[in-house]
């Protein structure tokens, strides 16, 4: 059963999970039975219709693909068309469904970037949604990007939880401790590691934005997207399709093409086709001022551009064919720019470790190697971690904190042999005596994971991916036991 609807004004930031949790749902009943498409056009009548101005959105042919902008507000603007009396955006997201490529492409454009608002001067982007509500956000991004968009979704804060819930909750690799009880910013207790996230404590997670920069926020929403769509199954979102389809109809607000039978449909099935893609994130390239974050043209037109010819990169990377011989029991590893040694420093977070209870059943390894300048954010937090088979297992996490503002990486070790984080490893590489499990984000190693007779143990990449991948292979090399 749900928990009870938190008070008005309490949750006041989305994530874009809410939209394509529930509209991959939509999607697998539409395949399951085409008559199904009129409940998703009724529930999709429940919220109000999005007020854009003719002409405002662009049109394709059937099968084509499809650019949509996802904002995630704290509540409705007025009419749905004018001032949204005091309510900012807080995610602006670009999605491509594409059923020529490989991947669907996901853009954020951060709250805090500076633009020209059409009519109104420069400001934060999010200022749009307040001056003249979607409309004049959609008019922004326009501008902004140079892109067409084909529909605007505008998904408010009750949707996101309630869906998350609905699903049976998403695991999901914590990159470090989340914490707040003062007035200034809204209560979180976050511990660091791989767990079970439900709606509370998944909403907290995602709208954090204190002790880091909105870019790294909106890399962690995405990031905790790309996980619940690796983990949440057909099966799952049949089952559940009807509660979370009306979940998605009250908590949304849709343009006039969308409430069509017709429309509905030609998305349901890029939306279905795209269930099956990973999810690849345009890194956005910018600087972080004190009060703004600040692009080029330039710039912009490069992310625009791998945004629109987004590929999945599946398979060997460079170098990734070449057979490496077994060193000696005595190796010496290889010189990799930008780390350094941090041995004393790893062997005493797995004597912590040890003494906070990891041992014979899940032996503590640590890292010799660390990037430069990093340091480790306290204790390792040590465990029990429920399965999805109702077991309960051995955890350990281990967090450095790198010397930019909300960026953190890891070392987890866990005696749950198959966690659903490693569903999506692409590429197994022997180095050595071990077999490394890969998982990238288009060329970027995002996790580093290999298995022992007892234990399964990964390296995890910063949300920004920062760490390149010969730095991620050496730390997860240099690991060892006490």
């Amino acid at each position: 059963m749900l928990e009870d609807i938190p008070r008005p004004g309490l949750w006041k930031r989305l994530l874009l999970a809410a939209f394509l949790i529930v509209f991959a749902a939509a999607g697998a009943t539409a395949v399951a039975a085409f008559h199904e498409v009129d409940k998703v056009v009724k529930a999709l009548e429940l919220g109000p219709e999005l007020k854009l101005g003719k002409g405002k959105l662009a049109t394709t042919d059937p099968g084509k693909p499809q650019t949509l902008l996802i904002l995630g507000s704290d509540r409705r603007p007025k009419n749905n068309a004018e001032g949204a009396g005091g309510a900012r955006s807080d995610t602006i997201m670009l999605v491509r469904l594409n059923p020529d490529k490989e991947a669907t492409a996901i853009l954020s454009l951060p709250r805090d970037l500076k633009v020209a608002i059409p009519g109104h001067g420069t400001d934060k982007i999010n200022a749009a949604y307040e001056l003249g509500g979607p409309e004049l956000t959609l008019e922004t991004v326009k501008a902004v990007t140079g892109l067409p968009i084909n529909h605007v979704i505008n998904v408010h804060f009750d949707g996101f939880w309630r869906a998350v819930n609905a699903v049976g909750c998403v695991y999901a690799d914590i990159d470090r401790r989340y914490f707040n009880d003062s007035a200034a910013y809204s209560y979180i207790n976050v511990q660091p590691g791989y767990q079970r996230m439900c709606g509370r404590s998944a909403l907290q997670y995602v709208r954090f934005r204190h002790e880091d920069t909105d870019i790294v926020r909106a890399a962690r929403q995405q990031d905790f997207l790309r996980q619940a769509k690796q983990q949440i199954t057909a099966s799952t979102l049949f089952k559940n399709h009807e509660r979370l389809t009306k979940i998605f109809g009250r908590n949304t607000s849709i343009d006039k093409a969308l409430r069509s039978r017709k429309e509905v449909l030609r998305l349901l099935k890029l939306a279905l086709f795209s269930a099956k893609q990973p999810i690849q994130e345009v890194s956005f390239r910018g600087t972080i001022g004190p009060s703004y974050v600040e692009t080029t043209e330039a710039q912009m037109r490069d992310m625009t551009n791998q945004f629109l010819n987004v590929e999945d990169t599946p398979g060997p990377r460079a170098g990734s064919g070449r057979k490496v011989k077994r060193p000696k029991r005595r190796r010496k590893l290889p010189v990799v720019g930008g780390l350094e040694d941090a041995t004393g420093f790893g062997k005493d977070q797995a004597l912590q470790a040890v003494q906070a209870g990891a041992g014979e059943t899940l032996p503590a390894l640590y890292p010799t190697l660390r990037q430069q300048g990093s340091v480790y954010a306290g204790p390792p937090r040590v465990y029990k971690l429920r399965g999805t088979d109702g077991n309960r297992y051995g955890a350990y996490r281990m967090v450095l904190q790198t010397s930019r503002s909300g960026e953190y990486y890891g070392l987890q070790g866990i005696t749950w042999r198959n966690p659903p984080i490693l569903e999506g490893v692409t590429e197994t590489r022997t180095i050595g005596r071990r077999t490394y499990e890969l998982a990238y984000d288009g060329d970027r190693l995002r996790l580093v994971a290999w298995r022992t007779p007892k234990a399964v143990y990964w390296i995890s990449n910063t949300l920004l991916l920062s760490l390149d991948e010969k730095q991620m292979l050496a730390i997860a090399r240099s690991v060892r036991a006490l």
